[in-house]
């Protein structure tokens, strides 16, 4: 098993934590994995994906060129990176933000309206947990409950609060992506 995914969206989305907490959940089921992470200049509001590599044997490198997933939380960033997915990969697309009529048709396409969901649950900024539920949900690269347990390692203990709230948000995307 070798799989590569790169989740891009802007600053303040949660790209990076989405990121770490897929890496900790996959090392806590004996996974090899990398993080990589890329930043834009500004803090909220510019460019920020990573690339998460999950595999059961040794990583050569933490770039990935043609990724087998790609979690699209924002159109330039989406549009940025889904020409590069593999054909046959996967990509997840965060609907409320997210014009899918660019997808490509030779991946397959789940799309999440994961802000208008967020919304409703209460909590706009757990959208990015809702899509992250998704592709796990749809892909058993890791099993929810290791995202759930990652969650007090991977949040600072003054984000501990919003656990129950990440939780709620991440089991909901595994719904939304199993219909």
């Amino acid at each position: 098993m070798h799989e590569e995914i790169v989740m891009a969206g802007t600053g303040g989305q949660g790209i990076m934590i989405m990121g770490q907490l897929l890496a900790h959940a996959a090392m806590s089921e004996g996974k090899h994995v990398v993080w990589f992470p890329s930043y834009g200049p500004e803090a909220r509001g510019g460019t920020a994906d990573c690339t998460v590599i999950i595999s059961s044997d040794e990583i050569g490198s933490p770039i990935s060129s043609n990724p087998d997933t790609l979690i699209g939380m924002h159109q330039f960033l989406f549009d940025r990176f889904q020409p590069n997915v593999k054909p046959g990969g996967k990509v997840i697309i965060n609907s409320s933000l997210v014009d899918s009529t660019s997808a490509r048709t030779d991946v397959d396409t789940l799309e999440v309206p994961a802000n208008t969901v967020a919304e409703e649950m209460g909590n706009v900024r757990s959208a990015n947990m809702i899509v992250l539920g998704a592709y796990v949900q749809s892909t058993g690269i890791v099993s929810i409950d290791s995202l759930v347990a990652s969650l007090p390692e991977v949040l600072p203990p003054h984000r501990h609060k919003l656990i129950p709230i990440n939780e709620k948000a991440l089991c909901r995307g595994a719904e939304l992506a199993a219909r």
